[in-house]
């Protein structure tokens, strides 16, 4: 197996110890040439490797933060599948390049275990931003685990707190929440949880997942996330992957586990007409619930590029008319009770 090694340092002598690596798998040449064009200068050690990835792996050859994938499909499905596997290689994050149209690879890819997919033709700016965020996201998963790990739970879990506000504030500062929302939102969500009985423990939970409810956004191609005027079909398919993606991130950390009913259900309906899974009444988290009612009307009364921010009447209206069909009659009439 042809195994190779580009160390690209940061810029003016920066040590390579402290770049990242990233493992290329695949034998397409000019899919190669890009990748390396793309990344190098970006601060990141490449390794390239045109044959089984899982031998190379195994035997600590190399030890990658990230592993790019630009293999046909039933290879990146076959390699994907033995990678999560493997409990020693399964944490490692799985970047795959695919066809924009591949509608079917790509649900293949994230069933065998892929964590994010780049468009081809290979475009610089995207690929260099789904690494960046990759990296960026599995640092922050690393450092939750560390603490947990090593500094005791109670201070564990003071730095999982404040990693979770930090990842709410990212959010914000690359425009995929409004400035704001998510301490908005955060604050509505515990008022009417306590108001519907949730315990002191729920509420922990709660706060957790509305201060993440949109990580999974971060995934999402910036094409289709900024994108001015309405999403066609496939852009709203990919655009509602999204609480996949933040399911699929999270749920390796045993202590947000009970968090993530919200980042992962808050856009399913009470009719069953929601997503990711078509769940339907109280087959939705309680949690889930609450915030999909909240989250709802911090949007409405916000200014977006396609709309003007309603009124207060307008929204309580529509909130009313949408009680038994999108939202929970229980918790809309709790949410009332607590805003008026």
């Amino acid at each position: 197996m042809l195994f190779t090694r580009h160390q690209s340092a940061t810029g003016g002598g920066s040590h390579m110890k402290d770049n990242r690596t990233i493992l290329v798998v695949g034998d397409e040449p000019a899919s190669r040439k890009l990748v390396e064009a793309y990344l190098t200068g970006q601060g990141y050690d490449l390794a390239f490797a045109d044959g089984d990835a899982m031998t190379l792996l195994s035997e600590g050859e190399v030890k990658p933060d990230l592993v790019l994938l630009t293999l046909s499909t039933p290879e990146m499905a076959r390699t994907c599948a033995q990678l999560r596997a493997d409990a020693a290689l399964a944490s490692i994050p799985l970047l795959v390049v695919a066809e924009a149209d591949d509608r079917g690879g790509r649900l293949l890819g994230m069933e065998a275990g892929a964590d994010d997919f780049v468009s081809l033709p290979l475009d610089a700016i995207e690929l260099r931003a789904r690494v960046r965020t990759m990296m960026r996201l599995n640092s922050y998963r690393r450092r939750a685990a560390a603490y947990e790990m090593e500094s005791g739970v109670e201070q564990a879990i003071e730095a999982l707190d404040a990693t979770l506000e930090s990842w709410g504030r990212a959010l914000e500062l690359r425009g995929i929440e409004s400035e704001g929302h998510i301490e908005r939102v955060t604050d509505m969500a515990l008022q009417v949880a306590s108001a519907m009985g949730m315990s002191d423990a729920d509420l922990v939970h709660v706060r957790r997942g509305a201060l993440v409810h949109d990580i999974g956004k971060m995934g999402i191609s910036d094409r289709i996330m900024f994108k001015v005027g309405p999403l066609d079909e496939q852009e709203w398919e990919e655009m509602h992957q999204h609480p996949v993606y933040a399911y699929e991130l999270l749920s390796p950390i045993e202590i947000l586990r009970p968090a993530l009913d919200i980042p992962y259900c808050h856009h399913e309906k009470w009719d069953g007409s929601g997503y990711p899974r078509g769940l339907a009444g109280t087959r939705i988290p309680l949690s889930a619930r609450v915030f999909a009612v909240v989250d709802v009307w911090d949007a409405l009364h916000s200014d977006r590029s396609y709309r003007s921010a309603w009124s207060n009447s307008e929204v309580d209206d529509y909130l009313h008319e949408q009680s038994g069909r999108h939202f929970d009659p229980e918790v809309i009439r709790a949410f009332f009770g607590i805003l008026h």
